[in-house]
């Protein structure tokens, strides 16, 4: 796995989930993987997770603000990426497609803290 992340929560506009698949899929990702210092991506669908109604857990969780994620790995520090995926965007050669909620994206980079641990088997 590259060293640094960026992770991209995002939701389409509702009742384009079909379009905003198909755009980001076979649009969006080939782009952003055009980016230098982009080596892969990883798109995910929210996965229901029941957690009990229970008034003896530590603290009640909010709900889920995001149906959608991805994660790009990063060969480069994620300001780098950032100030080509900014440029590109605003030249137009790396689209924001019509069905995203632009209101509710949300992006942040992430650098390594420490090791990777691994579940001992």
């Amino acid at each position: 796995m590259a060293p640094n992340l960026f992770v991209v929560l995002t939701n389409p506009i509702e009742g384009t989930d079909d379009a905003f698949n198909e755009w980001y899929d076979n649009r969006h990702v080939p782009e952003v993987l055009d980016v230098p210092g982009v080596v892969a991506a990883q798109r995910y669908d929210i996965a229901d997770v029941k957690v009990p109604d229970d008034e003896d857990l530590p603290a009640q969780l909010p709900p889920p603000t995001h149906r959608y994620m991805v994660i790009y790995e990063l060969a480069d520090e994620p300001d780098t990426v950032m100030a080509e995926f900014l440029k590109r965007v605003m030249a137009g050669t790396l689209t924001l497609g019509e069905w995203l909620d632009l209101t509710t994206v949300s992006l942040t980079g992430w650098t390594p803290r420490g090791e990777r641990v691994t579940a001992p088997r």
